[in-house]
């Protein structure tokens, strides 16, 4: 029988932080939530099923997914078997530069390009090989993909004035629905609306997401759990393992270690 939820995860002090997960028979679903990198997976086993706001897609074994940053989508797994892929979180900086300093967008999300892949695919197997310029490899990859698939425009998240008060204020404190919504002078159903009409994720997985982003920077430097789940709004650190390993993959020790 074979082992469900095996997942690796590893950060590289290159291209502006560059983190690599491998997951394999992942049964877990992503729920809908956002990065601040590009996502780029090599779907190994299984296909692979991105839920966008407004549409699914299905990349088949051998192709590339691509989420743009900021970007909101879920992933649901294969209950029984699971699914196994390796994804690339990529820097939008470094994209742009390859772009010569052009914003970098896909609207095609799932790539077939069999070159490409292997080449990823290789790289995402042998990282620790120290005959493999890890870095200079992943630029010419990187270089090809943007060159054949992507687009040159400005693409972000909605900077609106509800948004911006919501996250700077409230992201890591206490959650309460109703006080946020009192706060913008509306009922909370009005508001939930409207959020998520914005942003296409409800309010809760809007501020997880926010957490979960801060939570990986102070696991850069801090070792105290309770601490950062405290700081970073979770009741304790039980609550952010839990949601932390929903939207990674792993555990946030898992992550500081790797």
């Amino acid at each position: 029988m074979k082992k469900k939820n095996i997942s690796t995860y590893h950060k590289f002090p290159i291209l502006d932080g560059l983190e690599l997960l491998h997951a394999k028979n992942h049964i877990t679903d992503f729920p809908f939530h956002i990065h601040d990198t590009f996502n780029i997976a090599l779907v190994i086993d299984q296909v692979f099923t991105v839920k966008l706001p407004d549409k699914i897609i299905h990349a088949p074994i051998g192709t590339l997914s691509i989420t743009n940053p900021n970007e909101v989508h879920a992933t649901p797994c294969e209950k029984k078997i699971g699914n196994s892929f390796s994804t690339f979180y990529i820097s939008p900086e470094i994209l742009k530069k390859i772009n010569k300093d052009r914003p970098v967008f896909f609207e095609d999300k799932t790539i077939y390009n069999t070159s490409i892949f292997e080449e990823l695919y290789h790289l995402s197997l042998n990282h620790n090989n120290l005959n493999i310029q890890l870095e200079d490899s992943l630029l010419r990859i990187l270089s090809e993909l943007v060159k054949k698939y992507a687009q040159s425009e400005n693409f972000k998240a909605k900077e609106i004035s509800l948004i911006k008060q919501f996250i700077e204020n409230d992201a890591l404190m206490k959650f309460s629905l109703d006080r946020i919504s009192a706060k913008f002078g509306m009922d909370k159903y009005k508001f939930l609306r409207l959020f998520k009409k914005e942003t296409g994720l409800t309010p809760n997985n809007y501020v997880i997401s926010h957490r979960i982003s801060h939570c990986k920077k102070l696991l850069l430097t801090e070792d105290d759990l309770l601490g950062i789940a405290l700081e970073t709004g979770f009741y304790d650190a039980t609550h952010l393992c839990k949601h932390f390993k929903r939207l990674t993959g792993v555990t946030p020790m898992e992550y500081k270690k790797a």
